[in-house]
Formats: structure tokens, C-alpha cells, sequence
């Protein structure tokens, strides 16, 4: 006979309450276990950064990058971009939220944040996406153009780049510093404004929006707090432009500037000994290297790749590393980054003596390694050279040790003009490029935020001031 209704309530209702009971110290201890999340302060304090370089208004706009990393200081602080080199990667995800690649290497589908907006707070879409795309007009523009077969926009969020044919090297391109055509500017209002008013007055979906711009002399920037990832700490930066050496160091030390990039030589070393001023740096792979333009004339002795290697050997680094890069650089004998194996010279002295130091040189030098800091470095490798046991005319060396590398005629990289300066300019012009072969040169960079060690032995230096105006909140 089956019991009714009654015969079974009463042992489930007890074993229900058992259970409940159970579960309160987990529920109570869960509740105690997790703290409660305090809200991220609000944006303070302003940083002053005395930059290197001379800042271009083209550098507010992803899509004019020309190859440099020198761009990409203000790309990130304005702009985003659905890939970029971060901390967790050579090609994080950042307005892309995921991205996947079709099993035959021809579609790659990425999926956009939800959140992410512009600083005039329009939601980033897939039609900007594929706007900023098509308007990239930069480095690498054309391979890439040459290799997409089409860009189709699937929905709001999801954006398809399809190739003509697999391209393993697509996210290296897109992804990376090889290109800005992954930074993504606002479709609408640069329509709206146009080209020429986009550049003055910029808008992107990055942490910092543009205040004002003072072209080739300042950048003032404030912190947007409509930004995805995570609203900055330092509610305002001030990028300075203050080419000269000696003026950002004096800057900083009067506590005009707060950090000061690129100090070499004499000057770091002065700020290293003065107290309040912490000199730091970190790693990037940029090579600084000698080429020999005129290997490929025939009547040119640098056609000779003994003499080249000769060339290259008789350079002391370590000797120019410790005297211009106070031992931070990352010594090479080759224009391959250094975590991949590549062989270094290291002749002995005997072999190099069998090459003998041509009496003129036939390149000349170009580029801006002719003007300072890098002259101090030609001064220093033109005396190494000598004392190496490479030969030169007697008179030629008294001539380079009286000439400064500055004074050499530039000429463009790749210029098939025959040199006109003297023996003494050419052959001062070449030492001072060589220095650059002697180190793998760090871009100088640094985090907003607590400082801490740098990542690894650098090159470029980075300076922080006092703090007594302001610093980087803690």
C-alpha cells in the first residue's frame, strides 16, 4: 500500500534543511573571503615629459605612421588599436576582443569589445574598423592593400579581413609597430571635420584625449574616463618637445620637466650623480647599425666584405658602450635582435691586420647620427680605430681628430651622389656612423604609474624628476 502525501514530506523537508544549513558557513565564509573592491580614484596630478624629438602634428593620426617607433608614444596615449604590442604580447587583444583565423588561412574574423568608445563617447563599430583600414596610407600600406581580397563587415561587432591567398605574416603586419593600420579613428567625425581638421583636433578611443596642440613644441592631454580598460591614475600629461640634450637635462633638473628621455654620455652621467634624479631605462629591439651604401660599386674598396669585417671589427663596443651608454646597451655584431643567435665578429687581431684600412672612404655618411649625441660617439670610435691596427695615411688621422662627424655633407640613404666634402669630413662622417653599430640601441619608454626596476640592460635613458610640482601618482 502507498503512503500518502504525508509518509515522504517529512524526511525530504529534513534533509532539504540539513542541506540549506550546510551551505550557510560556506555562504558566510565566501562572503567574508571576497573583499569588496574599492572604486579606482579619480585622475590627479599632472607629468611633464621632455621628449627627444620634435613633435609632428602627422603623429596624431594613426593613419600617416611612416615606419618609426618614434609615432607610436602618442598613438597610445590618444588612440587604440583591435591588436598592439602590450605587456601580455607582441599582439594583444585590445579593441578586438577575440579574433580567429579560417582553418584555410584566408579569413580572419575579430570580434570588437562591447564598451569600448571614442572620446566623444560614439561606441567603436565595425565600420570604423574597416574606415581606418581603407584610409591607411602609411607604412606597409600597399602589402597590405595588395594582399586583402576584400574587408567585410559581418555585423555591429564583427569585422572579416579576407586575404587572396594565406598570409601567415597578416597579424605581424596589422598587429604590430610594423604598421598603424589596426588603429582605429572615428569614421563619422573625421568625415565630418575632415582631414586637415582631424589633425587638429584628434579623436580616438585611447586613455588620454587632446587638449590643445602647439605644433613642434607641446602636447597637452587629459585622462578620459570612458576608457575600456582602465580610467589613468595621472589626470594630465604634457609631452614638451626639447630636442637639444643638455636643454632636457637642464629642465629637469630645474624641475620644469618631470622625465626627460634619451641622455647619453656625460650629461646621464651627471643626472645618475644628482640627487633626486633617477636614471632608468627599458628594453626595446631596435638596432642602430652601419651600411655600407657603397658595397655595390664595383670600384669601391667596401666592395671587398674583408674590409667591411675589418671595418666592423676594429670598433671597440664595449669601450663606446661604457662611454656613451653608461654600459646599458645590448652589444651586437649584427642588425638581428639579440634573442635571435647571430654570429658576432670577434677576429683576431692577426686577421684584421691582412686588410688594410682603405686611405679614403667612399660612403658617405647620412642620417642623424651625424649630429649629436652620436658625434661624441664617432670621436670615440675614430681614436679606437686607429689604435686597433687598421692603417691610414698619417695625415688623414691627424685630419679626422681635428674634424667633428657633424660637419660631414649629408646625403640621402641609397644616394648614388659622388661625395664632394674632404678626405678628412668623409672619413669623420664614417666613424661617427659606425659608432652606431656598436650597440643594440633601446627606445627610451617608461610606465605611468610606481617605477620599478627596468626589464634588462638598456641604451636610451630615461630621467625622473624630483616630483616636487608633480609625479607619477603612486
Amino acid at each position: 500500500m502507498m503512503g500518502g502525501p504525508n509518509t515522504w514530506e517529512g524526511p525530504v523537508r529534513r534533509l532539504i534543511d540539513l542541506l540549506v544549513v550546510l551551505a550557510l558557513p560556506v555562504v558566510c565564509l565566501a562572503s567574508f573571503a571576497i573583499p569588496v573592491l574599492a572604486a579606482d580614484p579619480a585622475p590627479a596630478g599632472q607629468v611633464t615629459y621632455a621628449v627627444h624629438f620634435t613633435l609632428a602634428p602627422r603623429w596624431l593620426d594613426p593613419g600617416e605612421n611612416e615606419g618609426s617607433i618614434t609615432p607610436f608614444l602618442t598613438l597610445y596615449a590618444i588612440h587604440d588599436a583591435l591588436l598592439k604590442p602590450m605587456p601580455n604580447g607582441p599582439s594583444a587583444p585590445c579593441l578586438a576582443e577575440s579574433w580567429t583565423v579560417s582553418p584555410d588561412g584566408l579569413v580572419y574574423e575579430f570580434l570588437l569589445r562591447n564598451g569600448a568608445r571614442f572620446h566623444n563617447g560614439e561606441a567603436v563599430m565595425a565600420d570604423d574598423v574597416k574606415f581606418s583600414f581603407e584610409r591607411y596610407r602609411g607604412a606597409n600600406a600597399q602589402v597590405l592593400k595588395e594582399k586583402m581580397k576584400e574587408v567585410r563587415i559581418v555585423d555591429a561587432r564583427r569585422i572579416q579581413f579576407r586575404l587572396k591567398e594565406p598570409w601567415p605574416d597578416f597579424i605581424t603586419f596589422y598587429g604590430t609597430t610594423a604598421s598603424s593600420a589596426g588603429w582605429v579613428v572615428p569614421r563619422k567625425y573625421l568625415q565630418t571635420v575632415g582631414e586637415d581638421g582631424f589633425r587638429k583636433a584628434p579623436i580616438g578611443a585611447g586613455p588620454y584625449r587632446v587638449v590643445s596642440v602647439n605644433p613642434g613644441i607641446e602636447i597637452v592631454l587629459e585622462a578620459f574616463e570612458g576608457y575600456w580598460r582602465k580610467t589613468p591614475r595621472v589626470k594630465r600629461l604634457v609631452l614638451r618637445s626639447l630636442p637639444d640634450e643638455t636643454t632636457r637635462a637642464a629642465a629637469l633638473k630645474r624641475g620644469d620637466v618631470d622625465i626627460a628621455y634619451f641622455l647619453n654620455g656625460p650629461i646621464a652621467e651627471d643626472v645618475r650623480r644628482t640627487p633626486g634624479l633617477k636614471l632608468t631605462a627599458v628594453r626595446s629591439n631596435t638596432i642602430f647599425s652601419l651600411y655600407f651604401q657603397d658595397q655595390w660599386d664595383a670600384a669601391s674598396p667596401w666592395r671587398d666584405p674583408r674590409v667591411r669585417l675589418a671595418a666592423s671589427v676594429a670598433i671597440d663596443r664595449k669601450s663606446l658602450n661604457e662611454a656613451e651608454q653608461l654600459g646599458f646597451a645590448g652589444l651586437t655584431g649584427s642588425v638581428v635582435p639579440r634573442y635571435i643567435p647571430s654570429p658576432r665578429p670577434t677576429r683576431a687581431r692577426g686577421r684584421r691586420s691582412r686588410t688594410t684600412w682603405p686611405p679614403w672612404a667612399s660612403g658617405c655618411g647620412s642620417g642623424p647620427w651625424n649630429a649629436p649625441p652620436f658625434s661624441r660617439a664617432g670621436e670615440r670610435a675614430s681614436s679606437r680605430a686607429w689604435s686597433s691596427g687598421a692603417s691610414a695615411p698619417r695625415a688623414t688621422r691627424r685630419r679626422v681628430s681635428r674634424s667633428s662627424p657633424s660637419r660631414a655633407a649629408p646625403s640621402p640613404p641609397g644616394s648614388s651622389r659622388k661625395c664632394r666634402t674632404s678626405t678628412s669630413d668623409r672619413r669623420a662622417s664614417w666613424i661617427a656612423a659606425s659608432a652606431r653599430s656598436c650597440s643594440t640601441r633601446r627606445s627610451a619608454s617608461c610606465t605611468i604609474g610606481r617605477s620599478s626596476r627596468p626589464s634588462g640592460r638598456t641604451a636610451s635613458s630615461v630621467a625622473w624628476g624630483r616630483g616636487s610640482r608633480s609625479r607619477p601618482s603612486r
